[in-house]
């Protein structure tokens, strides 16, 4: 009886990883038991499955992967990256909102990688976290998107744009409304500086935050019972990553308004 695909593929991490190593071209054994860290006796039995069902054939001493292998790898290494997204932080995932993220960003969530989590401390839950501080110190360019106040996170933007660095805000109407309320002066200042820009973003912003740099993203999200936001946040610095987060951020630009003055 023939195997099923999903679970000749997917109930074996080896042969998962085999077919996925396989993707960039043939490899011989020796490549396969270095970047698979297996031995051969342990590899061979599942490319001889691979085999079987004609996803992996092989040419003198190489392997490669078969036109049909070559499609279903194609399709599976995004259901792979999404999947390894969501193992590694399960709890914080299948506690959140992901309205406010759109559907095509949804598809792409395997792009994040594998995040860490930070969780602040419950002595310093309303301070900025000291690794996204630092990271935001060194970054040459920021963007902000932020759906709730946050007087520590836009105080240290505040101080890094008036040293030069090119600082773009997304914030919702209430929050630009409060700012502008609380605190226009400050809110004034930054308005003048040509590296600043605000823009406002129309209705309910579901991401409660997003920051992106050259340097790193951070992304939070609303738990579903959103009266208990606990301020937790995935923070990434790989390419693909920060990629991902530059264009969540213009997409979420889209349907908002730049504001140049003060309008209180």
């Amino acid at each position: 009886m023939q195997l099923e695909l999903l679970d000749l593929i997917f109930l074996s991490d080896r042969r998962k990883q085999l077919l996925l190593f396989l993707k960039d071209g043939p490899k011989n054994m020796g490549e396969i038991r270095e970047a698979l860290d297996v031995t051969s006796t342990a590899i061979l039995p599942q490319i001889k499955k691979l085999k079987e069902e004609f996803l992996v054939v092989q040419e003198d001493k190489t392997y490669k992967l078969s036109l049909i292998g070559k499609v279903l790898v194609k399709k599976m290494q995004s259901l792979v990256s999404i999947t390894d997204v969501f193992e590694e932080n399960f709890e914080y995932w299948a506690e959140r909102d992901l309205q406010g993220i759109p559907p095509s960003f949804k598809k792409r969530l395997g792009e994040l990688g594998k995040s860490k989590l930070i969780q602040p401390d419950l002595d310093r839950m309303f301070e900025l976290n000291p690794e996204i501080a630092e990271n935001l110190s060194k970054s040459s360019h920021i963007l902000e998107c932020i759906a709730y106040f946050d007087p520590p996170l836009i105080s240290m933007c505040q101080e890094l744009a008036k040293g030069g660095v090119e600082l773009s805000f997304l914030i919702s109407e209430p929050v630009f409304q409060l700012y502008s309320k609380d605190h226009p002066e400050d809110l004034r200042n930054m308005l003048t500086l040509k590296n600043v820009k605000f823009f406002q973003y129309p209705g309910d912003l579901k991401i409660a935050n997003l920051t992106v740099t050259n340097k790193f993203i951070m992304i939070s999200l609303f738990p579903k019972d959103q009266k208990h936001f606990d301020r937790e946040s995935l923070i990434n610095y790989e390419p693909a990553a920060i990629k991902f987060g530059n264009e969540l951020f213009d997409e979420l630009l889209r349907n908002s308004t730049q504001t140049t003055e003060n309008t209180r």
